[in-house]
């Protein structure tokens, strides 16, 4: 890797670095696939825009690792933005919600 670290990342805190990232996205995709009802049992309306939600933040999450090598271009850019990173956490606390306390 040109200098960067999947534990470090190029920004420090844990919104910074790619690994609980990765982490929170593999949780969140897992608990999906046990759970596909959380999603389900919700109507249209609020379903349709909170799975593109999800696909975004689930697929810049486990990309940002591989853009990390190559350091430049448009996906690089969007999957370590900063709105992709709390939409990933956004994506999960509403997940997590869901399962708890619906």
């Amino acid at each position: 890797m040109t200098g960067r670290c999947l534990f470090v990342g190029p920004r420090p805190g844990l919104l910074g670095s790619p690994l609980p990232m990765l982490w929170l996205a593999a949780g969140v995709a897992v608990w999906l696939l046990l759970r596909p009802e959380l999603l389900q049992d919700m109507p249209l309306v609020w379903r349709a825009p909170l799975i593109a939600l999800g696909a975004w933040a689930l697929g810049a999450a486990f990309v940002r690792p591989l853009t990390l090598e190559v350091g430049e271009g448009w996906l690089w850019r969007q999957a370590g933005a900063l709105w992709s990173r709390l939409a990933l956490w956004g994506f999960a606390g509403v997940i997590a919600g869901r399962g708890l306390w619906g």
